[in-house]
């Protein structure tokens, strides 16, 4: 069992900026997949970066430009820089770890993030 914690969600300004991050109970360097996903109202779950073992990342075409995965593999945390927010970006952000391809994920509570003048 691998437990996730995300913080760093709220509220923020149009054109703002925001840094989640999620804090993994166990050793994340040889994971598969980091990810985040959101999931507005009434909308689906979407993935929004994932970040591979390989070091490729990944990007929904939302977010590009805008939205940085990264990990810290010393703190077992992953993160996510969120810059120039639009009022579509509000979500409920999960993070999600995957230790191998075919396993199944490991979900964080989720952390809401509102932008809203």
């Amino acid at each position: 069992q691998v437990q996730l914690v995300e913080s760093g969600g709220g509220l923020v300004q149009p054109g703002g900026s925001l840094e989640l991050s999620c804090a993994a109970s166990a050793s994340i360097g040889s994971f598969y997949m980091l990810a985040w996903y959101r999931q507005a109202p009434g909308k689906q779950r979407e993935v929004v970066a994932g970040l591979t073992n390989g070091g490729n990342q990944n990007y929904a075409d939302s977010v590009k430009g805008r939205f940085t995965i990264s990990a810290d593999y010393a703190k077992n945390t992953v993160s996510l820089q969120m810059n120039r927010l639009k009022p579509d970006d509000t979500a409920v952000y999960y993070c999600n770890v995957r230790r191998r391809l075919f396993e199944n994920p490991y979900w964080g509570q989720g952390t809401q993030v509102t932008v809203s003048s």
